[in-house]
Formats: structure tokens, sequence, C-alpha cells
């Protein structure tokens, strides 16, 4: 049995009709009439019961025609392969991200893979609201969390580059209310708070749930502070201008880590849900476009370009006394 007689099955079965199987196929009636016979008496079992008015599969027939199918698809997904490995890849590739991660670091590594495939063209939406991909016409995701649950059976989901939140404050608050020395100390701080809203609604905003560095325990830690906001950038705005401290993504913040202008508090605990991951709706080949594009966003960001330089990243704000009443 070869590649015609798994497209001959495959005809038949979704026709229901040797003449109309045959015409598919290019063949006449005759010939495919003789072929499937041929092909029968091979295999010793009847595939197809012929009336004058119909053609219906056996059991045998049926399980051969589902067969056939998936065979089918893998041939002409590898002959699909194939063809785009000999051809410079192009067409659009439709992108959704957040905004901060999106400007500040997924931007320019677009800009970079498209220079060097001028046949592609990219169109990236920036939402802090992840879409429905496949519903919106959409390629993938580059977002800061894996697949939703609803969405695991439907979408891919890889990561791409590790991530963490970490604490910091600038050094004018610290001079003044200095630094916290243990976990519970926040609770004596003022603590910026971002306000995010997520698909199942609000998230709790009165604690911070954090990990100690090479331990796997969650440690659920009370926070309070006069100023929040549902901007990020305002908070690390009200961050830098000394009025709290902050837990914020390292590819956020690592150039005012760098600076000075922040420094980094507890710096042993983090909080690390906020991985950078590609999301996309399932399917069993994708454009090699779309497949360069994740291995070339997987290289540009394997070394977690946002981390601050090794002389920085592990300082920590001198200690102080003073503390919030």
């Amino acid at each position: 049995m070869d590649r015609a007689d798994l497209e001959m099955v495959h005809a038949v079965h979704q026709h229901g009709s040797l003449a109309q199987a045959a015409q598919a196929l290019g063949l006449t009636p005759s010939a495919i009439t003789r072929r499937l016979a041929a092909l029968e008496d091979a295999l010793g079992v009847r595939l197809f019961q012929r009336t004058t008015r119909r053609v219906s599969p056996t059991a045998e027939g049926e399980t051969l025609s589902l067969r056939a199918a998936e065979l089918l698809r893998g041939f002409e997904a590898a002959e699909a392969e194939l063809r785009e490995r000999q051809a410079e890849p192009a067409g659009p590739i439709r992108l959704a991200a957040t905004f901060g991660f999106g400007r500040r670091w997924l931007g320019p590594a677009l800009a970079d893979f498209q220079a060097k495939h001028p046949a592609v063209s990219v169109q990236l939406q920036l939402t802090e609201r992840l879409p429905d991909l496949a519903a919106e016409g959409l390629d993938g995701a580059v977002w800061l969390w894996s697949a939703p649950d609803q969405r695991a059976g439907e979408w891919v989901s890889r990561r791409l580059a590790p991530n963490r939140r970490v604490l910091v404050a600038a050094p004018a608050y610290l001079a003044v209310h200095g630094a916290p020395q243990a976990l519970d100390d926040l609770t004596m701080h003022h603590c910026l708070v971002v306000r995010e809203n997520t698909d199942a609604g609000p998230r709790r905003s009165d604690h911070w749930t954090l990990q100690r560095e090479g331990d796997t325990a969650l440690h659920r830690v009370a926070i309070a502070g006069p100023l929040s906001s549902n901007s990020g950038e305002l908070v690390r705005d009200w961050c830098l201008a000394g009025h709290g401290i902050m837990l914020r993504s390292l590819w956020d913040i690592a150039p005012q880590i760098d600076s000075g202008e922040l420094m980094q508090v507890l710096p042993a605990w983090s909080h690390r849900d906020a991985d950078i991951h590609w999301l996309a709706p399932w399917q069993a080949h994708s454009p090699k476009r779309i497949r360069l594009l994740v291995a070339a966003l997987a290289e540009a960001f394997r070394d977690e370009p946002w981390r601050p330089a090794p002389a920085l990243s592990g300082a920590s704000a001198r200690p102080g006394s003073r503390r919030k009443p």
C-alpha cells in the first residue's frame, strides 16, 4: 500500500462515491474501481460496500480512512517544511504583548528579526489583557505568564526566559526609613502597590507572596501603604521619588538598579510568577517565519539581558534603624 492508495481510500470515504472520488483524483471511474478492488484483494478485507446509489465504508474501511487522513496530513506537513527550508521566510506575523515589556524589550528584538528577514512583516499589538489569539487572528503572544488553564489544551506555551520581581527602594527613602532586615519588617514600611486586573478579576493587593533564593516555599507578607495605582509606570515613578518600597520585574528596573537610583532590599527574596512566555494557538505545522521568530526571541532573552550588572545585582540597601511609625 502506497501514498496513492491512501489518497484513493480517503477520497472514496470523503465523497461517498466512486465516480466523484475518481473525478477528484483525475481518474476514470473504471480505473478507481479496479484499483480499489486490487487493494481489497491485497489486504484481504472489504473496505467499502457498493450499491448503485452509495458507497459506504465497512468497519475496516472506516479505520483505514481515518489513518489515511492522518498519514496524508503528515506527508503534506513534511513536504511543506522541506519547501520552506529552500525558501526565504515571508509573510505577516501578528503578535500581542504587554505594554511595558513590549516597548522595552520585545520591540527592539522584533526590529532586529525583521531586518534579518525583510520579506517578513511584523504587526505588534500592545495590550494589558491577553486576547483570544485564534479568534483575533493573532499568531502568538509574548506574555509574562504561561497559558491560562482554560486555554492549556488549545494553546502551546514555551518559556523564553526566567524573570523575577524584586523589592527595591530609592536611597532617599532608605535614608529616612531604613531598610527592612527581615520579611516581616515590610509591614512597617510604605509599600507601593500596583493594582492588577486579570480575566478572573482584580488581584489582591494587601499582601506580597515571595520566595527566598534556593527555597521553593512561598511566604505571604501583609503590606500596606498610602499610594497605589493600576499603572506600574506611575508606581515606579513614586518609588524613584522616594515614596516607598516597590515589587517590580527586573526587566523594568535593571537600569535604575545599575545606576544606583534604586537599591534592592531583602535581595534574597523575590516574586517569581512573571517568566517570559511565548503563547500561540495550537497547530500541527507552524510556518517557518513563526518558528524562526520563536527561536530568535529565545536566543535574544536567553541570558536575561535585563539583569543588573554583576557588581550590583547582589547589593542591598544599607541597614537602617528608622522605621515608619
